[in-house]
């Protein structure tokens, strides 16, 4: 992890959520934040819905592993249409409106369903739980990205604000921007975590100059430290097709340029799985017990 230069910003970031819409050519995108990939495939099929009724009949993958719709309408003022709006939140995609932007979570897909050192999915839960239980963090930037590596590799080599690689079964170590940090207990991570963005949010102020991201502030968030000996070396992107050695059938699904199209989504969702996981390698995890 290399240093880099302060990046001085002169607006805030644009990145788009359901309450901001991006006014694309084909109408209105937003983009649903899912954090750890994980959807059920119940809301999944809701999300198309909305897709089918009021967008391209398309839900898109990003590389972040989040939901995006596309093509929605919107009124005079640029926002979408409040039936549009009501839609989306009955599908349960949506539970904090005003941290809407914010809980980019990206999360070693398998974690907790085959290989890893530890399992990230309460990990992940509690962090997602007090990024929304926290009024002071709804105005991070809507790229601030959390990137959590259960010691696989998959993700310990991608750009983080904040995050983490496991150790082993009992420990991980954090990332600040692009240094690594203390070592803690997994069951303390979220908690460091969230700790960390708040001093983040008091070290970048408010207004359009504030930083969007760690490595842009003048000093460092927190001194660096030297990584572990113990942090996973960065492993390939998880192939498409069955997983194997996995316990239980797991297959990865790929979404073709990233596009969940009418007959895709009935493959994910029909006969039900018990879960599914957006990949940040354009792909979907149909995961049955």
């Amino acid at each position: 992890m290399s240093a880099s230069q302060p990046t001085r910003r002169t607006r805030t970031d644009m990145c788009p959520g359901v309450l901001r819409p991006w006014p694309a050519d084909d109408g209105a995108l937003v983009r649903l934040r899912v954090p750890g990939g994980r959807i059920s495939p119940t809301a999944l099929a809701a999300l198309h819905g909305v897709a089918a009724r009021y967008g391209d009949d398309d839900v898109h993958v990003t590389a972040r592993a989040n939901l995006q719709l596309r093509a929605l309408p919107t009124g005079p003022d640029g926002q979408l249409d409040t039936r549009v709006i009501s839609a989306i939140a009955a599908t349960g995609l949506l539970p904090a409106p005003t941290h809407d932007l914010v809980r980019n979570i990206l999360v070693s897909p398998l974690t907790g369903l085959s290989g890893g050192r530890a399992d990230l999915r309460p990990v992940t839960e509690r962090l997602d739980a007090g990024l929304r239980a926290d009024p002071g963090l709804a105005g991070l930037s809507g790229r601030f990205l959390f990137v959590l590596d259960d010691g696989r590799g998959d993700l310990v080599d991608r750009a983080a604000d904040l995050g983490l690689a496991v150790l082993d079964s009992d420990t991980v170590q954090l990332r600040v921007g692009e240094h690594w940090s203390r070592v803690v207990p997994v069951d303390e991570a979220a908690d460091h975590l969230l700790g960390l963005a708040r001093e983040f949010a008091r070290a970048r102020g408010d207004g359009p100059d504030a930083p969007w991201h760690v490595r842009e502030l003048s000093e460092p968030l927190v001194a660096p430290r030297p990584g572990d000996g113990r942090v996973p070396s960065p492993s390939p992107a998880l192939p498409y097709g069955p997983v194997p050695g996995s316990t239980g059938p797991l297959e990865h699904v790929e979404a073709p340029d990233g596009i969940l199209d009418r007959a895709l989504i009935a493959r994910l969702t029909d006969p039900a799985p018990d879960e599914l996981v957006v990949t940040p390698w354009r792909g979907v995890l149909i995961v049955r017990a």
